[in-house]
């Protein structure tokens, strides 16, 4: 049948009835989950929610994005069914007495993204069997090839006196087959969890346990009052990261660069890199290795 999600037997859909089961409250760590066939951006519609005043806790999946982005505005695409697509809506500058979380302060939103990246090597190595390292800040790789990505974007808050939310979205390259591999404007390669020998590819478990690992991290995370080391969220970063001790290149923002060592990553999660004239600690960037 045109059009049916079963047409191709190697991706079959999700079931938003069990996901929900099996994530959201009261048996799973989640608020809200919506699974949408095809929308633009899991990330866009997560931001318009947290917009409107949704609460912390809503997840939305979407088999297929027309317009998903990257970081600096990059086009992320798959083909329907291929991959992971996923946006989560988190509100840690809000207290949560119940759980004991203290209110988060702004200057440790920063390692969000980096904690996405950590679920996802944890969910990988568990689901797929996979040795997966980090590309600083949190670009998931297999060998020296992109596999996933996040993406992480601050919603002002209805008032000036309600802190921003934080959009964290998140896109695993599943059973992509070579010849729908996208073209990183950076260099580096794409691959996919089944082009690396993947021990599974179903994407119901493999969503499953990357959204309990991204919450029981966020949880470890909020209750440290957003302290990385404490939380032991740096120690497990660190240990993934495949770019500390090798010479970078970093394009910056402004569309200078810098070619130095990196050296570790600050308690602000920024990555310390020596150059020829000192130290450096980088907020953003694309970080090329060189070796």
């Amino acid at each position: 049948m045109p059009g049916s999600p079963y047409t191709d037997l190697d991706r079959p859909p999700l079931s938003a009835a069990r996901l929900r089961r099996a994530l959201v409250a009261p048996n799973g760590p989640w608020a809200r989950l919506e699974l949408y066939a095809e929308t633009g951006s899991t990330n866009a519609d997560v931001a318009e929610a947290a917009a409107a005043g949704e609460p912390e806790g809503l997840v939305v999946v979407a088999e297929r994005q027309a317009a998903g982005r990257g970081r600096r505005g990059r086009v992320w695409q798959s083909p329907p069914r291929a991959g992971i697509t996923t946006s989560v809506l988190l509100r840690p500058g809000e207290a949560a007495p119940d759980r004991d979380w203290p209110a988060v302060p702004p200057t440790g939103y920063g390692w969000l993204p980096l904690l996405a990246g950590v679920a996802l090597v944890e969910a990988v190595a568990r689901l797929a069997e996979l040795e997966a390292t980090l590309k600083w800040p949190n670009d998931l790789l297999i060998g020296d090839a992109k596999c996933a990505g996040v993406l992480a974007e601050a919603v002002p808050g209805r008032s000036p006196a309600q802190p921003p939310a934080i959009v964290l979205g998140i896109g695993l390259n599943v059973t992509l087959r070579a010849d729908e591999l996208p073209v990183n404007p950076t260099g580096l390669p794409a691959t996919s969890l089944q082009l690396a020998g993947a021990a599974a590819t179903d994407r119901d478990p493999l969503l499953r346990a990357l959204l309990r690992a991204l919450a029981e991290w966020y949880d470890r995370w909020r209750s440290a009052g957003g302290d990385a080391v404490a939380s032991g969220l740096r120690d497990a970063y660190l240990a993934a990261c495949a770019t500390v001790g090798r010479e970078v290149r970093v394009l910056l923002p402004g569309g200078d660069d810098l070619t130095g060592t990196a050296t570790g990553v600050d308690p602000d999660g920024q990555l310390l890199v020596t150059t020829a004239t000192g130290e450096r600690a980088l907020a953003a960037g694309d970080v090329l290795h060189l070796r």
